[in-house]
């Protein structure tokens, strides 16, 4: 262990409140401070100053439990010599935000680099839970590389309804089709919506905000089994109470994200997502915190890694169980533990508890096989994305472990042309205009169509929204086919069990392929060969484009507006254009304010 008395260099925030070429600044610094009843002393003690970037608010309710978990993470900052200092980050809330969180993202990257930057900090506790919060900051924490620790909140308690269980956004998407199809009425959705949030936390499935907590922890940015722990559990409080008296010794270590978030960490986050059936969420967000922290990290990495990753979490959305028994059952150590011993995971990448990632894991098997498969005898073979590519986009993933035995028999094993489909286009331009035409008999939808959705990419929507796991009309959800192939430039909830062909890029608002599809157009998904065309003459695309690209809603915000100027595409990561141009810039103190 460290010796917390003990500072091996001048801290950062020394150049702030014990700067003897600057006595004056210094007094303006401190001044302040007093007004609360801090006292010099304290300040000027050379002790690590460690901020604790507060995602929790009343806006926030999967987060919201910071607000008491802080009380923990401090009592570990002072324990461990070290001064607490709070301060509230940009909220981010997946469910409310409108008209996507994901709009929110790089602006909460933004205010989280000018803080770690700009003020006294020696070291940061990044508090995440909901989907956005985790790389937002993890972005952050690259680009300015002070030393850093990630506290997930943890997932709220498995939910039940009528006796069975119910997972957070999961249950919403299976209701949906149930209330299409005349099986449920809208009470019976709500009810069954409400039981799926019996506790405080982010989704108890593995969804966007369980998947990224996992990718912290594998990354080796969190304490060893800091992500499945349930919110309300005893022993969120006490890893509270560890992470911030480890914040402490990481300043006094000068362990910073640089030296953590190498190639190989990601890679071993790409198969970690892939065996745990994490969501395609994680591909934009993965990128960008590769982007930001200097990691040459590639669209193909994806397939070229992950594909081959067998699926060993049997928790929805592609399995059965939900957060606490996947907690209880050993949660990312037990899987990354089948996958060291497998030889798929490199154990010797460092992380922020000192160790190597192969040392956290020593004696972390799973203790519960019906939820944690070993490696041999996993739920899926194959459970990672396939990254596709055609004269529809570039670039687009489809989430292989969410393929169900019916979906597969029913597209993807004509004899002689197994994972070949071919289909014919019903094209919409927004949700507005799926949920408005979704139901026309004009259409003509059946259990060959393929349904197509455009701008809903970050320029398109703006943001890139989750919309793009449509549901079949009702005339054949009545008939019991609850899903058809999808196709589109957004995304789609973490939580949704659709094996949409999603994320593609360039999107429609940027010129890519979908932008010169049409309804009735006949679409060629090989999933053997890595491919997604319209099967449509050059000489007819190019006249299409005579149209120009199809029209998207105008800037509602002058963030949008900004959004819009700067962001890059999905398969880059949805970053901001030049940003990762930043990185470990608290090497360089900021000028003096007066």
């Amino acid at each position: 262990m460290t010796d917390t008395k003990t500072t091996k260099r001048r801290l950062r925030s020394q150049d702030w409140f014990d700067n003897r070429d600057h006595v004056d600044m210094a007094a303006i610094y401190l001044e302040r401070f007093m007004n609360y009843g801090i006292t010099p002393e304290e300040l000027r003690s050379g002790k690590p100053v460690i901020g604790i970037a507060q995602s929790g608010s009343d806006l926030t309710p999967c987060n919201r439990h910071h607000v008491d978990l802080a009380r923990r993470v401090r009592d570990g900052i002072r324990d461990a010599g070290g001064i607490p200092i709070e301060f509230p980050t940009h909220p981010i809330f997946e469910n409310c935000k409108r008209p996507t969180a994901a709009l929110d993202r790089n602006l909460a990257y933004l205010g989280l680099v000018e803080i770690l930057y700009g003020y006294p900090l020696d070291g940061v506790v990044l508090t995440t839970g909901c989907d956005k919060t985790t790389p937002s900051a993890l972005m952050a924490a690259s680009t300015v590389d002070i030393p850093a620790i990630v506290l997930s909140g943890g997932p709220m308690l498995d939910g039940w309804h009528d006796g069975d269980l119910v997972g957070s956004g999961t249950v919403i998407w299976r209701s949906r089709r149930k209330l299409a199809a005349g099986a449920i009425d809208e009470e019976e959705f709500l009810q069954a919506a409400m039981d799926s949030a019996p506790s405080i936390g982010h989704c108890n499935t593995m969804g966007t905000a369980s998947t990224m907590n996992a990718l912290a922890e594998a990354l080796g940015m969190s304490l060893t089994g800091c992500a499945a722990i349930p919110a309300a559990y005893r022993e969120r409080g006490q890893i509270a109470y560890r992470t911030g008296r480890r914040a402490v010794e990481l300043v006094l270590e000068d362990i910073r994200p640089s030296h953590i978030l190498t190639r190989q960490a990601f890679l071993n986050a790409i198969r970690v997502n892939s065996a745990i059936g994490g969501s395609t969420n994680a591909q934009p967000h993965l990128m960008a915190m590769a982007k930001h922290a200097g990691v040459a990290l590639e669209p193909d990495d994806w397939q070229r890694y992950g594909y081959d990753i067998p699926l060993l979490a049997d928790v929805q959305p592609a399995g059965r169980f939900l957060g606490e028994r996947f907690h209880r059952a050993g949660g990312v150590p037990a899987i990354m533990r089948e996958l060291l011993e497998a030889g798929k995971l490199d154990g010797t990448c460092p992380t922020v508890t000192g160790r190597t990632m192969a040392q956290n894991l020593e004696g972390r098997a799973a203790s519960d096989r019906e939820v944690i498969r070993s490696y041999d005898a996993p739920l899926k073979e194959r459970a990672g994305f396939l990254v596709l590519k055609g004269n529809l986009f570039d670039f687009a993933i489809m989430k292989t472990s969410v393929i169900s035995e019916e979906f597969r028999q029913r597209y993807l094993s004509e004899p002689g042309r197994e994972g070949i489909f071919e289909g014919r286009a019903a094209v919409f331009d927004g949700s507005e205009d799926y949920h408005a035409r979704i139901n026309d008999p004009a259409l003509g939808i059946d259990e060959r169509t393929i349904l197509v959705i455009r701008g809903a990419g970050p320029l398109g929507w703006p943001g890139s929204a989750e919309v793009v796991n449509m549901q079949p009309p009702d005339h054949l959800l009545r008939r019991g086919v609850t899903s058809l192939p999808t196709i589109g430039d957004g995304r789609q909830s973490g939580t949704a069990d659709s094996p949409s062909i999603l994320n593609a890029s360039p999107e429609s608002a940027a010129g890519g392929g979908l932008a010169w599809l049409r309804t009735g157009d006949i679409i060629r998904i090989d999933l053997e060969h890595g491919r997604c065309d319209m099967l449509v003459a050059e000489e007819e695309i190019e006249k299409r484009k005579a149209d120009g690209i199809p029209a998207v809603p105008a800037d509602a915000t002058p963030w949008q507006r900004l959004y819009r100027q700067t962001v890059t595409q999905l398969s880059d990561g949805a970053v901001i254009d030049g940003a990762a141009d930043f990185r470990r810039i608290a090497e360089t103190p900021p000028r003096h304010n007066h």
